[in-house]
């Protein structure tokens, strides 16, 4: 950019073409951010860079527009000339040749725009109120006790989390609280079910799952609604959601404590795994014995030490004796001594028997207490013998205690397979579907000529209805 003088000596800012278009460039992209446009698809080109270009119109205007190919590989359908669609992106100038055009970011099939944008919508607003923040995030256990499972009862996603429970924790108690999980009704039975699951008594519930397959964001709406989304922040109860496919977000997703990819992912979140409990039980049980055992030797050691330092206080009595005989000798010795003529005689004797009664009654209180005094070594051993007596206690009632919990998740396990639709399966039985995948649970609900589709245990087959009872009335 460069000034030049013009009329009157005024100043003149001359810019270059390239300066301009950049100058262009840097205003559209500061004034217009990421905006919505919809319209039709033509003039589509896919070089070997893998960028799209086309130009988006209407019956009035066209707009040529871009999208890289970091961008364009998120997109879930193939576009093409005369497809109407939904793009997000921002306006932008291609500044070497001048041209306008528009940076696409997202795109959507025209159908789903109008869910889209309400979807964005919705979530703007939670997130506004606070539904989404941390802080409110119940924390998950690392075990539950009880879980209450919300989907539908015929669906995939019902069959994936039970054959992982079943086989990571079969004790886990599970409850399945039955829900359509997309159309008009849909809506209403999950906000109950949520609130059911809060108000159960019983046996109550500390965690919920909250999961369905994939499909479109239209089959997924149901967990795109307000009502939903606050049923679920007003449970007291955590909250785990997978809704759909790893690659599909909700507004459950949001609301949730804790969200899983997937169905089959939130039941290995859920359920630990049990040949990993059974190690850390066997490596806990080793280390308490080994600490106990510790401790038994240390106190061994102590009691050694002690008693080492003990004297039998039979043997201090003893020499106590032996020395007050010696005294009470050299006592008369010295009496005898001292006391000379027939008065010092009589007093001897009164002295000698006075000095007597008093030995006597010591005598006999020494022998009194020696015969009730018991030697500490003989408390010690006791007590050893009662602390090996209690560690056999111990260790036995550990091992009672570990076999009942055994023997209580066997029996969990064995109830709960009993409860399994697999289960189910495995006596003979099938489940019966027609070619939308709607379940058939009577006769009157083919046709000859129709096809079905039968589920066994382990595997499916299709087939086509020859004759019905139903059709013959």
């Amino acid at each position: 950019m460069s000034a030049i003088n013009g009329h009157q000596g005024a100043n003149i800012e001359v810019f270059s073409v390239s300066e301009l278009n950049r100058l262009a460039k840097g205003i559209l992209e500061h004034e217009l951010p990421l905006v919505f446009v919809e319209g039709e698809i033509s003039n589509f080109a896919k070089p070997g860079s893998g960028h799209w270009y086309f130009t988006l119109k209407d019956s009035k205007a066209q707009l040529r527009s871009a999208m890289f190919r970091n961008r364009n590989q998120r997109v879930r359908f193939a576009p093409r000339n005369g497809l109407q669609v939904l793009v997000r992106g921002k306006i932008s100038l291609y500044e070497a040749r001048g041209e306008y055009q528009f940076i696409a970011e997202q795109m959507e099939e025209a159908g789903e725009g109008a869910l889209r944008r309400a979807f964005d919508e919705l979530r703007m607003r939670l997130q506004e109120e606070g539904l989404f923040a941390n802080e409110l995030k119940k924390p998950i256990p690392k075990l539950a006790n009880h879980l209450a499972i919300i989907t539908s009862p015929t669906g995939a996603a019902i069959r994936d989390v039970l054959s992982v429970v079943n086989r990571r924790f079969p004790s886990l108690a599970c409850t399945v609280i039955p829900t359509q999980v997309q159309g008009e009704e849909s809506i209403g039975q999950v906000v109950s079910a949520i609130q059911q699951a809060n108000q159960f008594t019983t046996n109550p519930f500390d965690l919920i799952l909250v999961t369905r397959g994939g499909g479109s964001l239209e089959d997924l709406w149901t967990f795109n609604t307000e009502p939903v989304a606050r049923a679920m922040a007003a449970s007291k109860i955590p909250i785990i959601s997978a809704v759909g496919h790893e690659s599909d977000v909700s507004i459950a997703d949001f609301v949730a404590d804790l969200r899983a990819p997937t169905p089959s992912a939130a039941a290995e979140l859920i359920a630990p795994d049990q040949h990993e409990w059974a190690l850390t039980f066997d490596r806990v049980e080793s280390q308490l014995i080994a600490s106990l055992q510790n401790e038994i030797e240390f106190r061994k050691l102590s009691v050694d030490a002690l008693k080492n330092r003990l004297r039998n206080p039979i043997q201090i009595l003893t020499e106590l004796k032996n020395r007050l005989v010696q005294l009470q000798r050299s006592l008369e010795s010295h009496i005898k001594r001292a006391l000379q003529g027939p008065d010092l005689q009589i007093m001897e004797k009164h002295l000698t028997r006075a000095m007597s009664q008093l030995l006597d009654q010591f005598w006999h209180r020494t022998s009194h207490i020696e015969q009730n005094l018991q030697s500490p070594l003989q408390k010690i051993n006791l007590m050893a013998s009662r602390q090996q007596q209690l560690d056999g206690e111990l260790v036995q009632a550990m091992n009672t205690k570990l076999a009942n919990h055994k023997s209580t998740l066997a029996l969990a396990a064995g109830k709960l397979d009993a409860l399994s639709p697999l289960s189910t399966l495995q006596r003979g039985y099938a489940i019966v579907r027609n070619a939308e995948g709607s379940v058939i649970t009577n006769a009157a609900q083919t046709r000859p000529g129709q096809q079905i589709t039968a589920r066994f245990a382990e595997n499916e087959i299709t087939a086509a209805v020859i004759e019905s009872e139903a059709n013959k009335k």
